[in-house]
């Protein structure tokens, strides 16, 4: 008998180390390292993206909008060049930075008579928030901030005699997930621009964890799962942007840099493929994660165009039922995880 307790001992020690490190890497993924807003911002004057002299002539005004979760998200309303407009543009950043690190995509849009609106994620700079969760409450503060700016849009004097507002949303990586997941919650958006998506966030941790180190799915993926949903209230299969976007019925641009090993270019190919909606691809050579504009900046910009056109042209966006059956789900998840 005595080999029966040894097994069940080793058995029980092989549980422990895996809910150990499972519990570990729950810390990574919902409490990942956040940067200073002056190291994002000497980082993006070092390599180039912004200059010192082109941050400080931003007429940056300050907002504070409310989260649906009680705190407060920190964001700039930035107007047009030509003044302010009834047109602006959201952009949600990528993980572990901040509103900064999305001033050097403004431009473009700023010169072609668009507003912009820069944000702090959850939990990222100035905003509050406990846990970073990949999109899941994420999309709920992007739906804060288009609430924001169409309010603005309608009520400024830029907006007078120019019609209904025109809202599109510009993310970057965490962002850009975020952005395609908020296309289920959201039909009041007129475009999206997400740039080096991830599309489901299981198989992007699987590949993290198979890349950095060197360890199978199956069992941690799982476990770490729902130590997520124990403390930060939601599941890993809750955060899949490729699932959203089957239901799309919104003109969607996705960049991508071919030489991405960061998140994998072949997500971008995939949620293409399943976009449901108008959907253009732009695969930028010579460029890795969140690299694609600062090295084709000729070329982004030409894709930018062409897309902006088409959304545009398009003269009647569904309004009343998009994805309703998805929004109560996604509801009631977010009010059981609140509960917790």
């Amino acid at each position: 008998m005595e080999w029966i307790w040894m097994a069940f001992g080793a058995i029980l020690l092989v549980f422990a180390a895996l809910a150990a490190l499972s519990f570990y890497f729950s810390c990574l993924v919902i409490h990942i390292r956040t940067h200073t807003d002056d190291a994002i911002l000497g980082f993006e004057i070092d390599g180039g993206r912004i200059t010192r002299e082109e941050f400080d002539a931003l007429p940056k005004e300050d907002v504070s909008i409310p989260s649906p979760f009680g705190y407060r998200l920190r964001a700039w309303f930035i107007p047009a060049c030509s003044g302010e407009t009834g047109k602006t543009v959201v952009f949600p950043h990528g993980v572990t930075s901040s509103l900064l690190g999305m001033l050097k995509y403004t431009g473009m849009f700023r010169k072609r008579g668009y507003n912009v609106l820069v944000y702090d994620h959850r939990r990222h700079g100035s905003s509050g928030g406990d846990t970073t969760t990949y999109g899941f409450y994420e999309k709920w503060d992007l739906r804060a901030c288009v609430d924001w700016a169409l309010h603005r849009c309608a009520s400024s004097g830029g907006a007078r005699g120019a019609g209904e507002p025109v809202i599109g949303i510009f993310g970057e990586s965490m962002g850009a997930a975020t952005a395609l997941q908020h296309v289920s919650i959201d039909d009041r958006v007129s475009f999206y621009v997400a740039d080096c998506p991830f599309s489901d966030l299981a198989d992007q941790l699987s590949y993290q964890l198979k890349v950095r180190y060197k360890l199978p799915r199956f069992p941690l993926i799982p476990l770490t799962s729902l130590w997520c949903r124990l403390r930060a209230g939601f599941y890993f299969h809750q955060v899949s942007p490729i699932r959203d976007v089957a239901r799309a019925n919104v003109p969607i641009l996705y960049v991508h840099g071919q030489n991405d090993v960061f998140v994998p270019t072949r997500m971008s190919v995939e949620l293409h493929r399943a976009t449901g909606g108008p959907k253009s691809l732009f695969l930028a050579p010579n460029s890795g994660h969140a690299e694609s504009y600062y090295k084709n900046k000729v070329q982004y910009e030409q894709a930018v165009d062409a897309f902006l056109a088409e959304a545009m042209a398009v003269s009647e966006r569904p309004r009343s039922a998009v994805a309703a059956a998805s929004l109560s789900e996604d509801r009631q998840a977010v009010a059981m995880a609140a509960a917790d």
